[in-house]
């Protein structure tokens, strides 16, 4: 029972209780609220209808988003397997659908980054070239709308620890599992896309991070061509390893980490001469 209905019952046991003859206890009468009229209701003529309520009709509720599923790379709607899956993927031509001859495959590491990524994504758009990035999971999580950016691009998005350690090789396989999970599992909030690629930062390979990764399904990929743009070599420098590579090659770059500027002027000339080579980019 409600404290009301407490006090109600409580005043009729006194009522009753009340000696014979006693004169009547005098009602108190309840307050009630005071209804203003609207400026229409006072101006409106005798014996004419107050206007009608709208109520307004609730939305719909958005449909849930569909659970995060891998994405398949750009040249087959299957899902790759490699001939050997517990060795990094630096050749194209290991990998199980292939794609097509005269392909290579640009992978950016270490973003987003809120000033680099938007560059490289609006200069591989203005080219239109599709390329994997390897991202980290304290990124995604500090720039959110710059991952989905990414991926809403038609890039691909893979795994790339989510503090990136270089010591990950040297970490216990709890440590390994923890840096590559919770990744896994931001990217695939953030983005609706479950990685189905991994790298290890610096190339720290280890055989935790094997058997972690192939768990959750994923492949290592390394890389064939390092301009070492981390080091801010210089835009010539980066343009002229980059233009060196061969089909088949997997080529290494930056967009966070640091000063990325070098690195995105030696792309703005290196993909159009690796174009004009004939050869054609993939995302993994």
């Amino acid at each position: 029972m409600g404290a009301a209905g407490f006090f109600a019952l409580g005043a009729d046991s006194v009522l009753a209780d009340a000696p014979a003859g006693a004169p009547a206890a005098t009602p108190v009468p309840r307050p009630r609220a005071v209804i203003h009229p609207s400026p229409a209701s006072t101006t409106a003529p005798p014996g004419a209808q107050p206007p009608a309520t709208v109520v307004p009709v609730p939305a719909h509720p958005a449909p849930p988003a569909p659970p995060p599923a891998p994405r398949p790379p750009s040249w087959t709607p299957a899902r790759v397997t490699a001939a050997k899956p517990r060795k990094p993927i630096r050749d194209l031509k290991t990998l199980v659908p292939p794609p097509p001859p005269k392909t290579i495959a640009l992978t950016i590491d270490d973003g987003p980054h809120p000033e680099y990524t938007p560059q490289v994504l609006d200069l591989l758009a203005e080219h239109e070239v599709r390329a994997t990035f390897f991202i980290i999971g304290e990124q995604v999580v500090e720039y959110p709308q710059l991952t989905r950016r990414i991926a809403d691009a038609g890039h691909q998005v893979c795994n790339h620890t989510m503090s990136h350690p270089l010591s990950l090789g040297r970490l216990s396989t709890r440590k390994v599992r923890q840096e590559i999970v919770e990744a896994q599992t931001r990217i695939g909030q953030v983005t609706g896309v479950v990685p189905t690629f991994f790298r290890a930062p610096g190339g720290n390979w280890s055989p935790a991070t094997m058997d972690v990764i192939g768990e959750h399904g994923m492949l290592p990929v390394d890389w064939a061509v390092d301009p070492r743009d981390w080091a801010r070599p210089g835009v010539g420098s980066i343009r002229r390893a980059l233009t060196k590579c061969r089909a088949g090659d997997v080529l290494l770059c930056h967009d966070g980490g640091g000063d990325r500027s070098q690195t995105v002027k030696a792309l703005r000339g290196a993909i159009p001469r690796l174009k004009k080579r004939g050869l054609t980019f993939v995302a993994l």
